[in-house]
């Protein structure tokens, strides 16, 4: 939807659907040391309101974002208390008529001669029956010295709209099955027998449309808030604001024992969709909430199983497969223990990375690298130097100096770990099912536990190669060696170059044609290089060296595009729009279901999806005959908003599928490997 855009030195915006102002209050003057009001003013049109700090099951505060002289501080909003909303089977809590939220501001102790130069960006949501993002840019210049008075009647009775915190309240705080108990001890004679309405302010917590249970039991009263099945870990400080006819106050208090969380990617970063009827809680399955420890790991092994499947490990798999036939029992133990301990230690060290990154702040998932076109450019060398291996154009290890290579010889188990890491490395584009819950539950845990859920995605994915070494039936049933192993050795390297083209592509829509063409001149240099070296020559070799230092300068340039760094991306196909967090609320609000198609370049999984079920011409009549509204999620190069959804939703990566139904407050998590058959069976009932 639209945003509303002051003017530059504007001290107020409009738009159809709200008029806010800035507004200032500097009772004793505007100088240095001393403290101002400030604070946006919303009149909003009749029907249209805005959020509380806590705005339930749908919707998002306004956020002010100040520009202050050097040293000054803001402080916190001064929130009144809301009222609430009730819509379909949501609950909001919220504004309408005239609001003003004051925040203090104190100035250094020093402050240059002239006008005070005073900013603002606020942002915030307005809905009716749609929901509309607006923000404002507001600028102000305050005279030094005088009062400023004009607004003194609007911050008054801003400030004592504020729910104070009840002196002499005492609160007992316990989690009584799926509701916070609260037996209240003091409050005011004038309350007593009133009926109370009560508004958790953190969210995330409660389950806002199910109605509170207040009972007075002389001068107690007994509260009891029902808790979202969603909720995080229990904080260490809860507060709730109490009504009482026209009088409010707010209770801070600690929770007796705490609770578990049910959900706890939804506490550490809440992330609501921001329709009128827009789910705010997290989805029926997120796996942070609903997949324990075990289960992650459970699911984790299994998809690392799966995984083997995949076009990328199937080849090295395969060949890694054929050749114990060549080996001693006792060598393809040795050699199965080696092959698990690359593997493992190779998603620990990623899975290590991507917690790392994730602590320090960096919005990122599973598949992080591949949002990085340097990345997916060293992935297409990779691929090139194994096909070219594969074709027999050169082997590994006669490039090594003799006395490495005998070292070498003595250890084969170096070959057998390195071919882990090397399966590893190609798996990494790939989402193979289960994977995603289990990833996404992982990510929710603590490290060491995080760490486990990898490592058996890891134990997972040796695990068919671990079988045939180990087990001697399996290990009699593979084909007698012979000529044939050679042919299929060429044959699995055409795999591999069809992999490469694909990385191509994946560059052409991270950095753009110009990076696509200049990888696929450094490829074609570094075949050349292989084929020449393989020569012997000197004058070959020093031809090889030269011809990949001239591909390397000349496509170096096009390749170095920082992650994130716009592309010239394809627009979105037939029938589907761009995914926005404004989108995501607009198209919810208008009350029709809603398929987000969460997607990368790079996901293998996510393009068989698109092509083969996505792209079905039963499918596309599903959704245009049940008016499902479709949008796509570019996760190709790195976006915080995308992540910061996909954390809500309970996953780390991609491919997710999330359907809002209407009257649901949760969107349904289909699949990774969407089936034609399922999708339309589900995109019929819609239609019911």
């Amino acid at each position: 939807m639209g945003a509303v855009q002051a003017q530059q030195a504007s001290a107020s915006v409009r738009s159809e659907q709200a008029t806010a102002r800035l507004l200032v209050h500097a009772p004793d003057g505007v100088g240095a040391g001393k403290t101002i009001w400030a604070g946006v003013q919303m009149q909003h049109e009749p029907g249209w309101h805005t959020y509380w700090r806590n705005p339930g099951d749908s919707g998002l505060p306004t956020r002010l974002n100040w520009t202050l002289p050097a040293g000054a501080q803001a402080g916190a909003i001064h929130w009144p208390a809301p009222h609430k909303m009730p819509l379909g089977p949501l609950m909001n809590y919220g504004f309408e008529g005239e609001l003003l939220l004051p925040v203090a501001l104190k100035l250094p102790a020093e402050l240059p001669a002239g006008p005070l130069k005073l900013g603002l960006l606020a942002e915030w949501l307005v809905c009716k029956e749609v929901c509309i993002p607006e923000r404002g840019e507001f600028s102000v210049e305050l005279p030094q010295g005088q009062p400023l008075n004009d607004h003194a009647a609007a911050f008054k009775a801003a400030l004592a709209a504020e729910p104070q915190p009840l002196p002499g309240v005492k609160v007992q705080a316990r989690q009584a099955a799926e509701a916070l108990q609260l037996e209240i001890d003091g409050l005011p004679a004038g309350w007593r027998g009133q009926g109370i309405e009560a508004f958790g302010a953190d969210a995330g917590v409660y389950d806002h449309a199910r109605p509170e249970q207040a009972n007075w039991q002389g001068e107690r009263l007994s509260l009891a808030l029902p808790l979202s099945p969603q909720r995080g870990e229990s904080p260490a400080e809860l507060e709730v604001v109490l009504r009482a006819g026209e009088q409010t106050g707010s209770l801070r208090f600690a929770l007796q024992g705490g609770w578990q969380a049910n959900a706890p990617e939804a506490a550490a970063a809440p992330v609501q969709h921001l329709g009128g009827g827009a789910p705010a809680s997290p989805p029926a399955q997120p796996a942070g909430g609903d997949v324990g420890l075990l289960a992650a790991l459970a699911l984790a092994f299994v998809g690392g199983l799966i995984l083997n499947l995949m076009p990328c490990v199937f080849p090295v798999l395969s060949l890694k497969a054929l050749a114990l036939v060549r080996e001693a029992p006792h060598e393809r133990h040795v050699g199965a223990a080696a092959y698990t301990a690359g593997v493992v230690l190779s998603f620990v060290l990623l899975a290590a990375l991507l917690l790392g990154l994730r602590a320090a702040g960096d919005q990122i998932g599973w598949g992080f690298q591949l949002q990085s076109p340097t990345v997916v450019a060293a992935l297409a060398g990779l691929f090139t130097l194994i096909a070219m291996n594969l074709f027999g154009l050169f082997e590994f290890g006669n490039w090594l100096p003799s006395g490495v290579a005998g070292w070498r010889a003595q250890r084969p188990w170096l070959d057998q770990a390195a071919t882990g890491v090397l399966s590893v490395a190609v798996a990494s584009p790939c989402t193979a099912p289960f994977m995603g819950a289990a990833l996404g539950a992982a990510l929710t845990l603590p490290p060491a536990q995080a760490l486990a859920v990898f490592a058996a995605l890891g134990l997972g994915m040796a695990a068919p190669y671990v079988s045939f070494a180990l087990v001697p039936g399996l290990a009699a049933r593979l084909p007698r060696p012979g000529a044939w192993m050679e042919r299929l050795r060429h044959l699995l390297g055409f795999p591999m170059l069809a992999t490469v083209l694909w990385l191509v592509w994946v560059l052409g829509q991270q950095a753009g044609l110009d990076a696509a063409v200049a990888l696929l001149v450094l490829l074609l240099a570094l075949a050349y290089a292989l084929w020449a070296w393989a020569l012997r020559g000197w004058g070959w070799r020093l031809s090889a060296a030269v011809v990949l230092a001239l591909g390397w300068l000349w496509a170096a340039p096009s390749l170095h595009q920082p992650a994130g760094a716009p592309a010239a991306a394809a627009a979105p196909a037939a029938g589907w729009s761009a995914w926005s967090p404004e989108a995501q609320q607009a198209a919810i609000a208008s009350g029709k279901p809603l398929f987000v198609d969460f997607t990368a370049a790079w996901c293998i999984t996510c393009q068989y999806n698109k092509r083969n079920a996505l792209a079905d011409a039963g499918v596309q009549a599903d959704f245009a005959a049940a008016g499902v509204q479709r949008l796509r999620a570019d996760w190709t190069l790195r976006d915080a908003a995308i992540t910061a959804e996909l954390r809500r939703l309970g996953r780390s990566g991609v491919p997710v599928y999330a359907l809002y139904t209407p009257g649901r407050t949760e969107p349904e998590l289909m699949a990774e490997i969407l089936s034609v058959d399922a999708l339309r069976a589900r995109l019929q009932a819609l239609q019911k």
